[in-house]
């Protein structure tokens, strides 16, 4: 069993800063736990604007707390996501999201991701073994 108080984690400086330091991301579970995926708690600034593509990875998204402008790029379509909302990023969607308020978000990703990524220029994770 692999239980993980929130505060003793945040304390291990585990957190990752990301989009020029508007985003927090703090590894719960990363690939080390071997669990098959990694889950992560994050928070952005409103105003963050940015274009990802997870092209190594598969990301399912909760929000816990705000509310994001989401666009898929390849279809043109827009999402209102706020509290209590999913989405899922299941084709390597490349999509831009616009923080309409301060976000805090809970991701999935599959495979794993490892702990220290941060997002390369076009958007994605490096796949890191």
């Amino acid at each position: 069993m692999i239980v993980r108080m929130a505060a003793e984690v945040r304390r291990k400086a585990a957190d990752t800063m990301q989009g020029g330091g508007n985003v927090t991301t703090v590894r719960y579970l990363p690939k080390a736990d071997g669990m098959g995926y990694s889950m992560s708690e994050n928070w952005a600034e409103a105003g963050h604007d940015v274009e990802l593509c997870y092209k190594n990875h598969l990301e399912a998204f909760y929000c816990t707390e705000g509310e994001v402008t989401l666009k898929d790029l390849a279809t043109g379509e827009v999402y209102e996501i706020a509290t209590g909302n999913v989405y899922a990023l299941y084709k390597h969607d490349r999509h831009r999201m616009v923080i309409k308020t301060p976000m805090r978000v809970v991701s999935v990703f599959n495979p794993p991701l490892v702990g220290p990524e941060n997002h390369d220029a076009d958007g994605s994770y490096p796949l890191v073994e």
